[in-house]
């Protein structure tokens, strides 16, 4: 499904989809597109953020509260890293900036699309380190038996630093993985998002998990 209200750039989309051998719904609104069962219709929603009535954010939240794991990439051309935030609190897995080349819609696509249908041989349900729980089938996060809410793209990270614990992770690799191979490595929404889970898996227990290496990474691991 796309959502874009603005003519000639859902055409462009709609049209470049169709000749690369996808079935493609284009929507001009939120409501619209909440009129389909969204998770059971589609692969993956390509989403505006500017839409007449209710937002591409809320359109994302929305669809994500109903289903943890649907693919959203949102396309937008506000730029701005606060903006790219907001995108992923909202529950993208991918945030793209107008104006863009349709092959790097295309590969961003094809990226999350093989992303929601791989399930990771051997990796087990639930991740633990110290008292910290993470489980992958129901998204629930847990520290000393006290459930911490994450936003999709903070769960990744999560994740991510789990399965490779006590490994030091640099900036480029997190961006690989957790923000697919074509994001922005020159921001410092990784950072950011560090910042972010520290407040919540590490503020206020002990011992801190997220750790950096300085001029490297990051890893997890008891201090």
């Amino acid at each position: 499904m796309v959502v874009e209200d603005e003519p000639k750039v859902g055409g462009f989309i709609y049209q470049g989809l169709l000749e690369n051998g996808y079935g493609v719904t284009l929507v001009r609104d939120a409501e619209t597109a909440l009129s389909h069962d969204i998770p059971r219709e589609f692969s993956i929603a390509i989403v505006d953020i500017n839409l007449p009535g209710v937002s591409g954010y809320e359109l994302a939240r929305i669809i994500r509260k109903n289903a943890p794991r649907f693919p959203i990439l949102i396309l937008s051309a506000m730029s701005a890293l606060e903006d790219k935030i907001e995108g992923f609190n909202s529950g993208a897995d991918d945030y793209l900036v107008k104006p863009f080349d349709f092959l790097e819609l295309l590969a961003r696509l094809q990226a999350l699309l093989r992303r929601s249908e791989q399930t990771p041989a051997g990796q087990p349900e639930v991740l633990r380190i110290a008292d910290l729980e993470i489980n992958l089938e129901s998204f629930e996060v847990t520290r000393g038996n006290i459930k911490i809410p994450l936003t999709q793209k903070e769960f990744q990270l999560l994740a991510y630093l789990m399965h490779n614990a006590g490994k030091v992770l640099k900036r480029s690799q997190i961006a690989k993985e957790v923000w697919d191979i074509s994001f922005d490595t020159g921001t410092n929404v990784i950072d950011v998002y560090i910042n972010f889970l520290r407040k919540k898996i590490d503020r206020g227990f002990e011992p801190k998990l997220i750790q950096t290496q300085t001029g490297v990474g990051y890893f997890i691991k008891p201090e």
